[in-house]
């Protein structure tokens, strides 16, 4: 097996498939420790499924930070939400490029896993039939257009994907960015919780990735962010941003706008495709992504390689019809997990960046009401969250019933005269309450 990119996803694949008794090529462009300001927190069902891979080793000596929950905050509102669900565990925040380098010594440390630096250049097609991927040509610093064979290549390169559409050509949506710093000995209203700030136009999110290190991500709607090198990032930071934080966060909050660096990701949306063509399997970000939001996106990798371990055991790689039989199975196995991710990922964000849509704000502030609820309507969507419940069926129900408390709360709103207004407000966020989620499952049930 080649498996392109030593990432989160690649890594695991690598690991596994060589525990397995696979001979495996993992090839790296650069294996220095990577810096990002994505990919820090790790859910429970995402531990879960790196016990299963035998790699829970990883997430120590990195520093991590023992996360049980989430504080959600709207103004001089906030709820706790625990990790309730059933058996499950604790989450990790880390640095992203501490926890890579693990996942790499892991892979290294098998026998069967050889590791080069290289730059993938081209997926090698069969002369007899272009459609079947037969290996790699790559390049490294000492040769120049080196060639690998082997009867699968599993390509793990990332959002940025260089061979994306040589499996799946659905479109890449961006609708909005993460702006990323530092925040040092930040003071967070509960530690051990990462907290989404329900702030004006779209969420914030923080979560402490180390001993003195807390990550903020500032969500901008729309594909394009303000420009830093006018200044005009840091003033929307200082002025839009700044007060809409716990005023425990903020003196650490201005002291990282005047002497960090401000970085930023785009937050890509992409639906997966079954991996049909021959000797080539698409993995990871490469093949799926939703908004980070929710810190979903490791937790699916993970279990796609459990799932591609286990369904590739002891089957021929070179019998290409038994492999895309396996692989079809493996598409509709991962929706219970992915599906709830990425339905639960993008329809949170569409009701957490309410922004002017004042319809979407009572859906808003019908979310926060219904978790006060507590019980069933905490547990369910926190296992929901974590990866430690699978349904999308439940993610369904559990959206519309805060859809309906919400119109609940928004026609009790008095006095009795504005009854007519406030019934057609409710009425009008249950019709936006649809408009998103419909799609939403509408992209989840395509091959």
């Amino acid at each position: 097996v080649i498996v392109v990119g030593a990432g989160i996803a690649g890594c695991a694949v690598a690991y596994s498939l060589g525990k397995d008794g696979r001979k495996v090529l993992l090839i790296e462009r650069d294996w220095k420790e990577p810096d990002r300001i994505v990919g820090e927190l790790l859910q429970p069902g995402g531990v879960k499924a790196l016990e299963n891979l035998g790699l829970e080793d990883c997430l120590t000596g990195i520093d991590a930070i023992t996360c049980k929950g989430y504080t959600v905050i709207q103004g001089q509102n906030s709820v706790l939400l625990p990790y309730s669900y059933e058996d499950a565990k604790n989450g990790y925040a880390f640095h992203h490029g501490k926890f890579i380098v693990k996942l790499r010594e892991a892979a290294k440390s098998v026998s069967n896993v050889t590791t080069v630096e290289g730059t993938v250049g081209t997926l090698l097609t069969d002369e007899r039939d272009e459609d079947c991927v037969i290996g790699v040509s790559y390049s490294s610093k000492s040769e120049k257009d080196r060639l690998a064979y082997a009867p699968l290549t599993i390509v793990c390169d990332g959002c940025f994907s260089k061979f994306r559409k040589e499996v799946n050509n659905k479109p890449v949506t961006v609708k909005s960015s993460f702006v990323g710093l530092i925040l040092e000995d930040c003071k967070l209203p509960n530690p051990n919780h990462g907290h989404v700030i329900l702030a004006e136009p779209s969420p914030i999110l923080l979560y402490q990735i180390g001993t003195h290190d807390t990550r903020a991500l500032i969500d901008i709607p729309g594909a394009k962010i303000p420009s830093a090198s006018n200044g005009d990032l840091q003033k929307y930071m200082l002025d839009k941003v700044c007060p809409q934080l716990p005023k425990s966060v903020q003196e650490s909050f201005l002291t990282a706008i005047a002497t960090g660096k401000l970085r930023s990701m785009p937050n890509s949306h992409l639906s997966p495709a079954t991996n049909e063509r021959r000797g080539v399997v698409l993995l990871g970000d490469a093949n799926n992504m939703r908004h980070p939001l929710t810190g979903g996106g490791m937790t699916v990798a993970f279990w796609d390689a459990v799932h591609l371990r286990d369904l590739l055991s002891g089957v021929n790689l070179s019998d290409y019809a038994l492999v895309k039989k396996r692989m079809k199975i493996m598409h509709w196995k991962r929706k219970k997990l992915s599906s709830t991710v990425n339905i639960l990922a993008n329809a949170l964000y569409a009701l957490f960046a309410a922004g002017d849509n004042s319809y979407a704000k009572v859906l808003q502030d019908g979310c926060m009401a219904y978790f006060k609820l507590g019980g069933i309507c905490v547990s369910t969507p926190i296992g929901l969250l974590s990866g430690m419940l699978q349904s999308p069926y439940a993610l369904i129900f559990h959206f519309f019933a805060v859809a309906v408390y919400g119109m609940f709360v928004q026609v009790a709103r008095g006095p009795i005269y504005n009854f007519p207004v406030h019934l057609f407000r409710a009425l009008a966020a249950l019709v936006v309450a649809i408009q998103i989620v419909l799609p939403l499952m509408i992209f989840e049930v395509q091959k």
